[in-house]
């Protein structure tokens, strides 16, 4: 099984055995991450869009990035050129951030070669990489893919969950957000009761890169310790950072088991009648 985290020294080996995704995003500038791009990105680098690839259509009721279907992610993973045998690399400029979306998107269909890079198009820079503007011609590719049972859940589950506390919610937004302080995003604050908070930036170190594997699991174990080693539901804002909590767990070796809720708080707040915490 593929490393979860990829140093730009082992891209740099060989960058062109790789299909290279650029997955950079502002939630509050959907147009930016594709100017970005062609601005400049990493050399045969595909991009893919947070609202429109890596999201399902939005009712009001499923969050602000609902999980698309299986059958729309084969048919985006095709188009990038990815095959069964591909190695597949993610990246952003938000330590992974958006990334890790791409990175769980691909393992939940059963995709273990795929990665993301670790410090994104920044540590690429640092190391000498340099910049393209040619969008690359892509050969589509074979993917096939089927979803892992028992990976995802939905608001009911979580609902049920507040009173049988079989899961332990982890929420990765920041702490000021999971408080109730200063949300700007979704119209309500406040977080899931029972949840606890381990914001996904706490996964990187001051360049934006992934603490060690030690490290993480060290403080992954201390979040954990008191909660008898509960299967853990990762939820966030709408299911993006979420995804970077689950790829920091994978990356440390914790064998806890993992879920999603992809709507997360932006689905849960959409029902007034569900219960919020602050």
């Amino acid at each position: 099984m593929m490393n979860p985290v990829l140093s730009v020294k082992d891209l740099l080996i060989d960058p062109n055995s790789w299909v290279i995704i650029d997955c950079r995003h502002q939630l509050s500038d959907p147009d930016w991450g594709y100017q970005q791009y062609l601005e400049g990105h990493l050399p045969n680098a595909r991009f893919v869009h947070l609202d429109n690839d890596l999201s399902g259509p939005k009712t009001g009721l499923n969050g602000r990035h609902p999980l698309p279907s299986p059958e729309q992610l084969i048919a985006l993973f095709r188009r990038l050129g990815i095959s069964q045998h591909s190695k597949v690399v993610a990246y952003d400029d938000m330590g992974g951030c958006f990334a890790a979306r791409c990175w769980w998107s691909l393992k939940w269909l059963g995709f273990d070669q795929v990665s993301v890079l670790n410090g994104g198009i920044q540590s690429w820079l640092k190391a000498g990489g340099e910049l393209s503007q040619t969008l690359p011609t892509v050969i589509p590719g074979d993917f096939e893919g089927q979803p892992q049972s028992g990976w995802v859940v939905g608001a009911a589950e979580v609902l049920e969950n507040l009173n049988s506390e079989h899961y332990l919610l982890v929420d990765a937004r920041g702490s000021d957000r999971f408080r109730g302080d200063n949300e700007t995003i979704d119209p309500v604050g406040g977080h899931i009761p029972g949840a606890v908070n381990r914001p996904f930036m706490n996964n990187l170190d001051e360049h934006k890169c992934f603490k060690s594997p030690l490290e993480l699991h060290k403080e992954f174990s201390e979040l954990t310790i008191s909660e008898a080693k509960r299967p853990i539901i990762h939820q966030c804002g709408s299911g993006v950072s979420a995804c970077h909590n689950w790829l920091a767990m994978h990356y440390a070796g914790v064998t806890t088991l993992l879920l999603l809720y992809p709507g997360s708080w932006s689905e849960w707040v959409a029902d007034p009648l569900r219960p919020i915490a602050k």
